[in-house]
């Protein structure tokens, strides 16, 4: 059971590192007020590679949260 939740903890932490990395960075400064609702609220706003890349990051995080609390009591 111990491996179990190292290996998962292994594996969410390299893909939470991967998934951050990937994502663009969201500081355009002014430029965010006009023109960010489009792609927010656009036809292909939930379809793009930057959604998918944020739920991987939150799906990732909550696995490691909860993983490492699990080996935590365990150990």
């Amino acid at each position: 059971m111990v491996k179990f939740f190292s290996a998962l903890i292994l594996i969410s932490g390299i893909s939470l590192i991967i998934s951050v990395l990937f994502q663009e960075s969201k500081s355009e400064g002014l430029g965010a007020i006009s023109g960010g609702s489009e792609k927010l609220w656009g036809k292909s706003g939930a379809r793009t590679m930057e959604a998918m890349l944020s739920k991987v990051t939150t799906i990732s995080a909550i696995v490691f949260m909860i993983s490492a609390l699990v080996f935590a009591a365990i150990q």
